[in-house]
């Protein structure tokens, strides 16, 4: 048993219940649409986001219909924006399996992603609270705004400074763990000291996340981590690594071509990347998540003494040693 598989187990029945909500909602005469929805259900990954919701779920009595419906609207959430960065990207390959848009057309492939959002919606309303519809309609608002300023603005064809890169990981990560940490709670009744613990380890998790994702951008190869190495930086997104190699080589002409979305060739990416790796900045962003692994476990402490809280507390361990 996997380390993640192990800290998981405890919702990993309930989680079953979960899928099959996600799979669930569709009329029948929609079956082209059932079929994609199934697939982008069976690809599988941890699902991270959906059982950190329903520990933080089950801290007091819950309905656990509910509380499925809440971690399925979580999941759909993050697997409908997933379709559209796959999209927006032109990614062919997740987790090894062929994206949505290998073989549909792009008008398809958004409103597949569009209608996610809405069973994701649907799924929210099924709690019947509103505090938890308002925190789910404000999260998709951060999620799709910080997309659309990397797109636009972001850096303005200029590394980044940190706090916009933190602004950046918040809107795309850490903010749907926060929202389902939060809503969790909420669901719960928690007493509101609480809802807040489980929100800001949710927020300093999802920032652990990122950070750790975008650490293993410059580690392995290609055929390691199911990507070219650097793929942010090829797409003109220079994550914490950059930014910190920046700072000691400023304006290094590879990577101001890369953020000003001029032609960058492999041969310069990979010459590049071999500097980054030998500056220490790689470990230096490791230590940068490892605080905020730290930083999560610490909010934990507001929160009572159970199985849940221990997974939770492993997770955050987890998060910071993971391998691709």
């Amino acid at each position: 048993m996997s380390q993640a598989t192990e800290l998981l187990s405890i919702v990993a029945e309930d989680i079953k219940h979960v899928e099959e909500k996600m799979r669930s909602g569709i009329s029948d005469q929609y079956t082209d649409l059932q079929s994609v929805v199934d697939y982008l259900v069976g690809a599988g990954g941890k699902r991270l986001r959906p059982a950190l919701t329903l520990m933080a779920a089950n801290f007091y009595p819950v309905d656990k219909e509910k509380s499925y419906a809440l971690a399925a609207s979580v999941e759909l959430l993050h697997t409908a924006t997933l379709v559209h960065d796959d999209l927006i990207d032109n990614s062919l390959f997740r987790r090894g399996m062929p994206t949505l848009n290998v073989s549909w057309t792009p008008g398809a492939t958004i409103l597949t992603g569009d209608f996610l959002f809405a069973r994701s919606a649907q799924l929210t309303a099924q709690t019947n609270n509103v505090r938890i519809v308002n925190t789910f309609s404000e999260t998709l608002m951060i999620i799709v705004g910080g997309e659309l300023n990397q797109l636009f603005n972001d850096g303005h064809g200029n590394v980044p400074s940190e706090e916009q890169y933190h602004h950046r990981i918040y809107a795309k990560t850490a903010s749907l763990f926060a929202a389902g940490a939060e809503t969790g709670g909420v669901l719960c009744n928690a007493p509101e000291t609480e809802v807040r613990a489980l929100r800001d380890y949710g927020y300093y998790l999802g920032m652990a996340f990122q950070v750790i994702d975008d650490i293993l951008d410059f580690k392995g190869d290609e055929d390691h981590i199911g990507k070219p190495v650097a793929n942010d930086l090829r797409q003109g997104i220079a994550t914490l690594p950059v930014m910190l190699f920046n700072k000691k080589e400023p304006n290094h002409p590879t990577i101001l071509k890369a953020v000003r979305r001029e032609k960058v060739s492999d041969e310069e990416i990979l010459a590049v990347v071999d500097k980054i790796r030998g500056s220490g900045c790689v470990e230096a962003s490791m230590e940068e998540a490892r605080r905020f692994a730290q930083q999560a476990q610490a909010a934990l402490e507001n929160l009572p003494d159970n199985p849940y809280r221990q997974s939770m507390h492993g997770i955050a361990d987890y998060t910071v040693t993971r391998d691709i």
